[in-house]
């Protein structure tokens, strides 16, 4: 590996391990969670995909908007044991996070939503996987 990319890795490595940047991810996750709209998707419906002219980004459906609570909850939990000096712990929920998030980014798969979706189930409730259309 050369240096730079040891560079690379080593300020990515620790990047990751900052409470500071952790916790500023959490009230992204909680817009996210509690409105319709996640503000990169607002990021991307409202400027770049005018530059290629693709289409806008659906509104995220209730199963989604709950996995998004869960991990805004879960960053902070990570952030705040890093911040109170418990990186093993913080590093075994990210190495729990990690994957699961990029399973969704790769996939679309979510594994929190299908779990709610399971509970729910169970319960007897149902959860509306589409978002009303109010336009």
């Amino acid at each position: 590996m050369t240096w730079t990319k040891r560079n690379l890795a080593v300020r990515g490595y620790l990047a990751l391990r900052s409470a500071v940047l952790l916790l500023a991810l959490v009230p992204i996750g909680a817009v996210a969670g509690w409105t319709r709209r996640h503000p990169f998707d607002l990021i991307w419906n409202q400027g770049l995909r005018h530059l290629t002219g693709a289409s806008e980004l659906p509104p995220n459906p209730t199963p989604r908007r709950h996995a998004f609570k869960l991990g805004a909850i879960w960053l902070l939990a990570i952030g705040l044991l890093f911040a109170l000096g418990q990186p093993t712990a913080a590093l075994i929920l990210g190495a729990i996070l990690l994957p699961v998030c990029g399973l969704v980014t790769l996939t679309n798969y979510c594994i929190p939503s299908t779990l709610l979706g399971i509970w729910s189930r169970r319960r007897g409730t149902t959860v509306p996987t589409q978002v009303p259309d109010t336009t």
